[in-house]
């Protein structure tokens, strides 16, 4: 077999030969779909650049693939080996903002808008903590070799995962957005790191991305995907399917009052061993001692 940069009868690199065929094909899958309609079916049409054929029921094996390539390489090219994933709700925000919304409601006269304004603003601080943390795990890793890095993983979205990207983003470090395409649509938020910010269509190839890399997880208060999320890593750590990490609930108010992991074991439904797999945080100091005790971390890195 020849080699890749061997040149033709022409002088041509075989090489580049291939890279403007390929080229070729993507401005076809362009041209197909410019309009933003579904293209036409097309059998002479190539079948990595047919987004009809790419769309088929049939063919989702290879959309998953894709959704686990793509996240995958473009993570490994930067060196993205060990990552800290923040969980948490997309609807808290920032204090200034959520005194915005508290003043507005307040204008309003709206009982049902105030309600939520002040709940708004009384778990603001959250925001606040998660930006702290993840400025922490920042300022360690940078001191660090680049393969003894941490970064700062969310879903990409706004309120406690925005908070957590931008607290690396403060320190200057590259951190990880993984997304998800809703029917109301989610925007990335604006700390993440342009070449790790990844939009995912399926939520089981998001979700294995979050523990692929993942070190440790900090779980904040959120409601239902923060839930899903946080069950979904006790579950595999709980049957060894996942390495062991450490899991921290932060804020221990509100995680139970939300779960009574006691009655749990009360019922038999769990081990009393499997509450060791949780440890109650309230500051950004605690959850980051924590992880540097479970693995040990020199402080500051050699």
């Amino acid at each position: 077999m020849e080699n890749s940069n061997t040149a033709d009868d022409n002088g041509n690199h075989v090489h580049d030969l291939q890279a403007r065929r390929l080229a070729d094909a993507l401005v076809e899958m362009h041209l197909t779909s410019e309009a933003g309609t579904r293209p036409q079916r097309d059998a002479y049409r190539l079948a990595f650049v047919d987004n009809e054929f790419l769309l088929r029921r049939e063919t989702r094996g290879i959309r998953f693939q894709l959704e686990l390539l793509k996240p995958d390489l473009e993570q490994e090219a930067l060196g993205i080996n060990n990552t800290i994933v923040v969980f948490g709700s997309a609807r808290f925000r920032e204090p200034a903002e959520a005194e915005r919304q508290l003043h507005k409601a307040q204008a309003s006269g709206d009982p049902a808008a105030i309600r939520r304004a002040q709940a708004l603003l009384r778990n603001a601080h959250y925001y606040e903590k998660s930006r702290r943390f993840a400025q922490l795990v920042a300022d360690y890793s940078l001191s660090c070799a680049k393969d003894e890095q941490l970064y700062i993983a969310t879903g990409g979205g706004p309120g406690i995962m925005e908070a957590a990207n931008r607290g690396a983003h403060d320190r200057g470090a590259l951190n990880v957005g993984l997304n998800i395409l809703l029917p109301h649509e989610q925007e990335p938020n604006p700390y993440i790191s342009p070449e790790l910010s990844f939009k995912f269509h399926y939520f089981a190839l998001r979700k294995m991305h979050f523990l692929m890399r993942a070190k440790a997880l900090v779980a904040f208060p959120g409601g239902f995907g923060t839930l899903d999320e946080l069950f979904e890593v006790l579950t595999l750590v709980q049957c060894r399917k996942a390495k062991p990490v450490p899991i921290f609930l932060f804020g221990s108010d509100y995680w139970q009052r939300i779960i009574n992991f006691e009655v749990l074991v009360e019922e038999g439904a769990i081990s009393p061993e499997d509450l060791e797999l949780i440890r109650y945080v309230d500051e950004p100091e605690q959850a980051w001692e924590g992880i540097r005790k479970f693995y040990d971390l020199p402080d500051p890195c050699p």
